[in-house]
Parts: C-alpha cells; structure tokens; sequence
C-alpha cells in the first residue's frame, strides 16, 4: 500500500495565508523526505481557513519546493472551469515539473451557492456534463485531432488523471473509464465500501489502467501520547463543527476535552464524519491503519489531518510513517 498526503493549506487563526503557504512546502518537503507518495491539495472557495482555491498555483509553488513527490489536486472540481483552461493549467505544471502532476476531479462545485453565484457558472448544468468535460481532458492530453481547439500547452502531457468522490456516481465513471479512484472517506465515510464494491466489479481495463487501483482518505493525528494526539486533533473537530454551524473561519487552536464539551447531537455527526480516522500514539495509528486497510483492500491510503501548531502536522507524518512501515510499498 502506498501512503500519500493530502493538505488543506490550513490558514490559523492570527495566521496569514503567506504562513500557510510556506507551511504547505515544509509539509510537503518533510512528506518527499519521508517516503510518502503524493502530496494533493484540494479546490475550495470563499473558506477563510483553507489556501488552496487557486489548486495549480500552489502546486507551482510545491513543486519548487519539491523534487520527487508526485503533486496533485485532490481535486478540481471540473463543474466550475473550462477544461480546455484546466487542461493548459496542468499540462503547464506537468512541463515544470514533468512525470510528477496528478489531477483528480471532482464533481462538486466545492462551494455553497454564494460561490455558485461568483463563479458565474451554471454549475447544476455543468456536473451533468461532468463525464463529457472529464473525456475532453482526456483528448486535450493526447492532443486528439478531432478537438476544435487544442490547449497548448496540453497535448502530450503526462498528467495522471483521477476520479474523485464521496457517493456512489464517481465510482461508476471511474470504472467506465478505467482510470484511478479516490474516496473522500476523511469527511464522507458512509458509501466508502460499497463504493468500492462497485469500482472494483465494474472496471472496464484502459490505455492507462489494466486493473482497478483505488485511494482512500483518512484523518491521521499521531503524537507521542495519546493525549497530545487528541489535543492537536481538536482543531479540526473545531473547524468541521463550526462549518456544519454556519460559522466557518480560520483553524482555531487546540482545546483540550473538546469532544466532552459537545452537546450529543454535534458529538454524533463529528463521530459520523470522522469514521475513518487514526488519533492516537503511533501504535494506534498502525493498529487503526492496519485496520482500515484489511477492510477496504485499498491500493493507497491518503492521510488528512490539519493542525494549529504546522511542527504538529510534521511531527504526526513521521510517527504514522513508522507506525505503517510494514504496509507501506
């Protein structure tokens, strides 16, 4: 099994997002030291604790930063750009730095109606057209003569293309097509094995894939007690409460005992989102990994986990590194 990261580029609170940015280059600096597969980051809008909206901007800057880690989105969310735009974007970053570039799409607008509004798409139109943008893609890469317009650059770019998702609609596409899929089990865990399921009995072989290859995501907190995993993890619970509130903002700091302090209807949605998840010492972590992937059979687990204090998140990528060197290829 392959271990990648995926990174929120989370903005703090008293933080700004040039902090955050510089954070995201030390993570995924320490994740290329460290052994891990991929660094992905994922395309959010109007989210005043998260620096990613502009996704191949800041993968310039990662892969600057970087010199062997595939980087990625994880994802695009296709309904709210062109792809011939998408194409060029990718196709530029795969000449930067080439046989390294990863786009996942997703099918989500990745944003509330506000944003809908702003982006001045029709972005309901534009999902039902998602298979038909994902397979323009697919020829803007290839260069296929029959395109009216070629993205240049585009045609020849070894850009590894994934099917993202949190339902049961991605994994069909995915297996349609005979690409890679990822599951956002980290926020959305409720379809994650029938999804799987149906991914790995329909797959159809591809030009770029022979067999069914399938990610996972996972919230990972290690630290050297488990107290202090609970501490950092409090941040994230924080910013995922209040998102489901209607009161989003930047990533708060830790509080200890945060979970007691929930009222039980909250504190059953965050155990419902946070099912797949691994908080604890590194023997836990391994334990809840090991777990985890016995169940889901998965080719690549893709860990999350966003922390106030950035040396917290390094820390935690080098214990579960350790903690998962058996499973890890």
């Amino acid at each position: 099994m392959k271990l990648s990261v995926l990174d929120l580029v989370p903005v703090v609170e008293g933080g700004t997002v040039t902090q955050a940015l510089a954070s995201a280059a030390d993570v995924a600096r320490t994740a290329e030291r460290l052994g891990y597969h991929r660094y992905w980051v994922a395309e959010h809008h109007g989210m005043a604790g998260i620096g990613g909206a502009a996704t191949s901007v800041v993968l310039a800057h990662i892969g600057h930063a970087t010199s062997t880690i595939r980087i990625g989105a994880g994802g695009i969310m296709l309904p709210n750009h062109n792809p011939l735009v998408i194409a060029e974007q990718f196709a530029t970053l795969d000449a930067l730095f080439p046989g390294r570039i990863d786009l996942g799409l997703g099918r989500a607008p990745g944003a509330d109606q506000r944003i809908v509004h702003a982006l001045r798409k029709d972005v309901n139109r534009s999902a039902e057209r998602f298979p038909d943008d994902v397979m323009e893609l697919q020829l803007q890469f290839r260069g296929d003569p029959r395109l009216p317009l070629q993205a240049t650059p585009g045609a020849g770019a070894a850009v590894e293309m994934w099917i993202l998702g949190s339902s049961l609609f991605g994994a069909q596409l995915a297996a349609m097509m005979g690409l890679p899929y990822a599951f956002a089990s980290h926020f959305a865990p409720t379809h994650l094995d029938e999804a799987i399921r149906i991914y790995r009995q329909q797959f159809r072989p591809s030009e770029v894939l022979d067999k069914p290859h399938v990610m996972a995501a996972m919230n990972v907190f290690a630290a050297d007690t488990e107290a202090e995993a609970q501490l950092i993890a409090s941040s994230m619970d924080q910013s995922f409460v209040a998102l489901r509130t209607g009161t989003p903002g930047k990533l708060p700091p830790p509080v200890a005992g945060y979970r007691e302090s929930l009222p039980p209807e909250a504190l059953a949605t965050l155990r419902a989102m946070r099912q797949a998840s691994a908080i604890g010492t590194p023997e836990m972590v391994g334990d809840a990994i090991a777990a985890f992937a016995r169940r889901t059979g998965v080719d690549e687990l893709i860990i999350a986990g966003s922390t106030f204090d950035p040396a917290a998140r390094l820390r935690s990528l080098e214990l579960t590194m350790q903690a998962t060197g058996a499973l890890v290829a």
